[in-house]
């Protein structure tokens, strides 16, 4: 089943061949003896960057400084392409998503991408929108499943707009389905109706093999979490969620081990804020989990802690924080690039088959929550208040201290 073969980790890739265009980026100068002491590279891979719009240059250059330090020391040497997308793209090219972007892309072993939108494109009609051009990404990847985890730290427990005790323990992870649904389906438009007016109308609509393989990727993720598995649907309604339901019911016989409910979505929003730890694992279609998985990043304190990785049957996975582009503090060394530094863990992990070096990372982010450094967002009483770039060096620092994981 190849959905769930991208979700275990992968053979060492062949090295490539560098494209003449492709230039390598140095190491940090802050990390020469943690590259002194990396052994000589034995694996290569290529990641495409899209910055994007807002923060998103930002936090991506904090996570590369990062990726390329926690590689180094797994003898894993990386060659960043930066291409551009959204606002950016609109402004250079006049398309949010240019043909040279998205061939990057595909041409890529990962890709980590910032941010997208602003209000500068807001009015911009829809095909001319930063968003389009996400879209428009995620369908040239073919990257269908969007796995979206929420776990509350210890260290961030007091940041959550929910009680203590409530928020205390939540570890969670949200299948998401992305390229199906209400987003993509046709018939679409504004017309007129039998009345003569204006309407704007958009269709649910899922096909056998597009619910199949999200619930299988969603099978397979909560068999090595705790082995429980929630759909969301709303079947009590909508045809296309009777047959939701009816499909991942179906697909449930393949895993015996997998205990399955279901649950209808207006539920599923109050028990996240309810009892959030009687989630396990979610999966759910492209809308409903577009909603529900920013309202359990706020179970977390900040949606500037959740990452995100967007995979599909074979070709690279798409790895992103969950928040946007917060134009309103752009340039401004506020954003909190820990999001971004988690889904470059993501990328090691689920893009790459790379697991010691992304548990480095996931252990330097412990350990500087442990220190007390924190961003404005999750910042309280007593902490270390620092910018982007100073979290992003005390990262670094964990990091090329290899430290164990301490919650």
């Amino acid at each position: 089943m190849a959905a769930s073969i991208r979700l275990n980790v992968r053979s060492t890739k062949a090295p490539f061949n560098l494209k003449p265009f492709v230039k390598q980026s140095p190491k940090p100068s802050r990390i020469r003896c943690a590259a002194a002491a990396a052994t000589t590279p034995t694996k290569r891979y290529k990641i495409t960057l899209l910055p994007g719009d807002g923060i998103g240059p930002e936090v991506i250059s904090v996570a590369k400084n990062v990726l390329q330090l926690a590689g180094s020391l797994e003898g894993i040497e990386f060659t960043f392409q930066e291409m551009p997308m959204g606002g950016a793209a609109l402004d250079l090219t006049g398309v949010p998503l240019p043909e040279e972007t998205l061939s990057a892309a595909q041409r890529a072993d990962a890709i980590l991408l910032g941010a997208i939108g602003g209000y500068k494109w807001d009015k911009n009609e829809k095909h001319l929108k930063p968003e389009t051009g996400l879209l428009q990404l995620r369908e040239g990847l073919k990257v269908f499943a969007n796995l979206r985890p929420a776990t509350v730290l210890p260290q961030l427990v007091e940041s959550s707009t929910l009680k203590k005790d409530v928020a205390q323990g939540v570890d969670l992870m949200v299948v998401r389905e992305l390229t199906g649904g209400i987003y993509f389906g046709k018939p679409r438009g504004f017309g007129t109706n039998e009345k003569g007016e204006d309407i704007g109308f958009n269709t649910e609509v899922y096909a056998t093999h597009e619910i199949d393989r999200i619930a299988r990727v969603a099978f397979e993720i909560a068999r090595k979490r705790h082995g429980q598995l929630c759909s969301v649907d709303k079947a009590n309604v909508l045809e296309a969620s009777m047959f939701w339901r009816k499909r991942v019911t179906a697909i449930a016989s393949e895993y015996p081990d997998v205990e399955l409910s279901h649950m209808y979505v207006d539920n599923a929003a109050m028990q996240l804020v309810r009892y959030p730890k009687q989630f396990d694992t979610i999966v759910t279609n492209n809308i409903f989990g577009d909603i529900l998985s920013d309202e359990a990043s706020m179970i977390t304190g900040s949606i500037g802690m959740l990452p995100s990785a967007s995979l599909g049957e074979s070709g690279p996975g798409l790895f992103e924080p969950i928040h946007g582009s917060a134009p309103d503090i752009a340039g401004q060394d506020k954003a909190n690039p820990l999001a971004t530094i988690l889904s470059a863990a993501m990328l090691l992990k689920y893009g790459l088959g790379e697991a010691n070096a992304a548990k480095k990372i996931e252990n330097a982010v412990l350990d500087t929550l442990n220190r007390g450094f924190r961003t404005g967002d999750i910042y309280s009483a007593g902490d270390k208040l620092v910018g982007c770039k100073e979290m992003g060096e005390e990262v670094l620092k964990s990091v090329d201290d290899s430290v164990p994981a301490s919650v």
